[in-house]
Formats: C-alpha cells, sequence, structure tokens
C-alpha cells in the first residue's frame, strides 16, 4: 500500500521533503557534519563536485575523492536533526519516491560522522582523534521507535545506578556503532570512544553561565562510570541519534569526533580548525578501502 503524502512528504519536483535530494543526488558513502560551511571543508579535497544543493541547514555536496564517490551533507545540531536526516537519506535509497512503496531489495549506506566534541577524561588529549564504538543518548529519540533490539540494556541500567541518574530526564539508552566501519577507521591515531550525546550543549553538558544545573556532579559522575572497563570518553550532541537510526534502518555508521576540548583538565585547542581538517584528511583516506 503506498505511504501518504502526509507521511513522505514530497517537494513539488518529487525530492525529499528537508534534505531537497533526489536518488541521483547521493552515493553510498555519506558523510555528516553538524555545521554547513564544514560540508566545504570536506569537499575542497575532492577531485571534483559534480552535485550541490542547500536548504535550511542542509547543505550537500557529492562528488569523488580520489575515484570514489562520496556525499557530504550537514545535518545541523542536535538529535533531533538526526531523525530528517537519517530517515530521508533512508527514503532516497529504499523507497520508490514515485510509487510510495518500499523497494524489495534494500540498500545499505556507509555514514560517517565527522564532528567536533569534548573529552571528559584527562588521557584524551586536545587535538586527539575519537572513534566512537558505543554512544550513550540523553535525548529520547529513540524511545519514539520500536528499538529495544538495538539497545545495550545492561549498560545503560548501570548507567543510571552508578550516576543515580535523575528520574525525571530522559531514560539513556546505549547503541554501537557499525563493527566493520569502526575496524577500517580506528588506528593508533585514535582513542576509543564511548561518546555521550547530550540534548544541549550548556546546561546537559555541565556549564554554567546565569542557570544553575540540576546534577552540578553529572560530568563527574560519567567521567567515573566504568561498566566492565568501558568508560564514557567524550561528549557531544548526535552520535547516539546516528547510531540507533542507523542500526533501525540496517545502515553502518560510525562517529569520527576531533578532541577541540577537554572537560577535565579545562583547556581547549589553539587551533580546533586545523584538527577538524586534519581528522577530515584521515577519515577520506581511510574509507577509501572500504569495499
Amino acid at each position: 500500500m503506498p505511504i501518504k503524502a502526509s507521511e513522505l512528504i514530497l517537494n513539488p519536483n518529487g525530492s525529499v521533503y528537508h534534505l531537497n535530494l533526489l536518488p541521483e543526488h547521493i552515493a553510498n558513502t555519506i558523510i555528516t557534519v553538524g555545521d554547513p560551511d564544514r560540508v566545504s571543508s570536506v569537499t575542497k579535497y575532492f577531485d571534483e563536485v559534480n552535485f550541490s544543493t542547500h536548504k535550511r541547514e542542509f547543505h550537500t555536496q557529492t562528488g569523488v575523492y580520489k575515484g570514489k564517490p562520496i556525499t557530504v551533507i550537514s545535518t545541523g545540531i542536535g538529535t533531533d536533526n538526526i531523525d530528517i536526516v537519517f530517515n530521508e537519506l533512508d527514503a532516497l535509497v529504499n523507497i520508490d519516491l514515485k510509487k510510495r512503496e518500499m523497494k524489495s531489495e534494500l540498500t545499505s549506506l556507509d555514514i560517517i560522522r565527522i564532528g567536533t566534541s569534548g573529552s571528559i577524561q584527562a588521557n584524551i588529549p586536545i587535538d586527539s582523534f575519537v572513534a566512537s564504538e558505543y554512544a550513550v543518548g540523553f535525548d529520547s529519540l529513540l524511545h519514539f521507535y520500536d528499538s529495544a533490539h538495538v539497545q545495550y540494556f545492561e549498560i545503560s541500567e548501570a548507567l543510571k545506578r552508578q550516576t543515580n541518574w535523575f528520574e525525571k530526564k530522559s531514560d539513556p539508552y546505549v547503541v554501537k556503532s557499525s563493527e566493520r566501519l569502526y575496524k577500517q577507521l580506528f588506528s593508533d591515531k585514535t582513542f576509543t570512544g564511548f561518546t555521550a550525546t547530550n540534548v544541549g550543549f550548556y546546561g546537559p553538558q555541565g556549564r554554567i553561565l546565569r542557570l544553575p544545573i540540576q546534577d552540578n556532579s553529572l560530568n563527574d559522575k560519567l567521567a567515573n562510570f566504568n561498566h566492565n572497563g568501558r568508560t564514557i570518553t567524550n561528549l557531544e550532541m548526535e552520535t547516539a541519534g546516528i547510531y540507533g537510526i542507523a542500526n533501525l534502518l540496517g545502515h553502518h555508521a560510525l562517529s569520527m569526533n576531533a578532541i577541540i576540548a577537554n572537560r577535565a583538565t579545562g583547556e581547549f585547542s589553539a587551533d580546533p580548525k586545523k584538527v577538524v581538517n586534519d581528522l577530515i584528511v584521515y577519515t577520506l583516506d581511510k574509507i577509501l578501502d572500504l569495499d
């Protein structure tokens, strides 16, 4: 039965509603970035860019890097935007947009996030890279989906116990990256990450300007969390949503983090742009060998 127009919203030209993309506009390897201006920071290394569009915070360019087709798309900030971007990317490859029907043969995309992040462990220094093997979400996105089969409840329950989690906050969920992408992009230049995805930049990440926060010691509790040797390494705002939705839809996803701040030591990178550019080049070269 065709998907209703109110559920799969298309633009007059048949493109998906928010991203303004048609199926032929994207490659099967996709890099996501938060900042729309960072798209060109990635594609400046391409041999060529053969498609570009920009709608709202969603800036997309598709081209070729050393012979490999790659799409780069900005998501904006937050897991709410991840919900939009990942569902619409999936629709582009797995739904016949003209018939409004799911395809009989599904396509699995490789999706790699390149973003900035702050470490909460003193031994993960500024200007380093973190490849997130696991992520815990402090948003509620995944709870709106039938998602129990992709969650790691033993870890999330341990986290709630060890941090004395405030019951009025969203129930944390733990999800995992693609093992295939993690093995490909991990090296002696990266730290293994267990990333915490927050719903905001200030209070949710323990920053205090004028507003008091509910738990002044939450970051310390997260830094001290340990489950079978696994500790939380860094804070950002998209990774858990990416892993959750990608796992549900059958796509491969990995988050690569440029550490520009260390909350444990109070340091901030002297040249964050260089750290991000170094991570871009590292990631591009690593994904060349993906099957």
